[in-house]
């Protein structure tokens, strides 16, 4: 069964830049499509960015769009979201979910469609 683990969360000031990382054991990510979802507290969980199999397609919020980028590497069975001039509003725990393919990015990010397995979560925090 495959394992999610996000990794690179912390405390950051507004305007810096944390990368993190969604890393899988117990098989690979590139048959799946890989989202970033959030949840602040006393919030709903919401959609960050989404990418294909292949890394062709993506989908970002437009909270995040210009500031985020997504990317994996299949290789080394990870995906990445680069995360840059952060806000205290970004202040989150992040997750990744992955997701059957056929339902494309939009879908995943949006809807959770077609979302299998999640990870556990990590927490970003933007204060000064």
């Amino acid at each position: 069964q495959l394992q999610l683990v996000e990794s690179g969360g912390g405390l950051v000031q507004p305007g810096g830049s944390l990368r993190l990382a969604c890393a899988a054991s117990g098989g690979t990510l590139r048959y799946y499509t890989i989202g970033w979802f959030r949840q602040a507290p006393g919030k709903e969980r919401e959609g960050v960015s989404c990418i294909s199999i292949s890394g062709g397609s993506t989908n970002y919020a437009d909270s995040v769009k210009g500031r985020f980028t997504i990317s994996r590497d299949n290789a080394k069975n990870t995906v990445y979201l680069q995360m840059n001039s952060l806000k205290p509003e970004d202040t989150a725990v992040y997750y990744c979910a992955a997701g059957l393919p056929q339902y494309g990015v939009q879908a995943m990010c949006v809807s959770t469609n077609g979302i299998t397995y999640w990870g556990n979560g990590t927490l970003v925090t933007v204060s000064s």
